[in-house]
C-alpha cells in the first residue's frame, strides 16, 4: 500500500537544501524502485523549495517512516516536520488502478 509523504523544511534553509541537493539526489536514484512520485514543493513564482512530496511504494508506515528518515534532507537537518499518509492509488500516469 504506498504511503504519501509530505515534508515542510525549517524556515530560512534554502542554502542547506541546496548543500544537501545532491546527495539527496542520489539518494532518491538508489531508491527509485520504491518511488511512485516524488519532488519539490516550489512557491507560486517557481523559486526555492518549501518541503518535499513523496509517493512510495511500501507496505508499512515503518518503511515509510525509515524510507524518508534516510533521506539526506532528513539526517542534514532541513526539515521542520513531516506527514505520513496511507494513500490508494486511483489514477496514475493517466491509468486506473480501481
Amino acid at each position: 500500500m504506498p504511503y504519501l509523504i509530505e515534508t515542510f523544511d525549517k524556515p530560512h534553509t534554502q542554502a542547506l537544501r541546496q548543500a544537501l541537493r545532491d546527495k539527496h539526489l542520489d539518494f532518491l536514484e538508489e531508491n527509485k524502485k520504491l518511488l511512485l512520485a516524488c519532488g519539490a514543493k516550489l512557491e507560486d513564482d517557481g523559486t526555492g523549495g518549501t518541503g518535499s512530496v513523496y509517493i512510495v511504494d511500501v507496505e508499512t508506515r515503518a518503511e515509510a517512516e525509515d524510507f524518508v528518515n534516510a533521506d539526506p534532507f532528513a539526517t542534514g537537518g532541513l526539515f521542520e516536520r513531516m506527514t505520513i499518509t496511507r494513500w490508494r492509488k486511483a489514477y496514475l500516469g493517466g491509468e486506473c488502478y480501481l
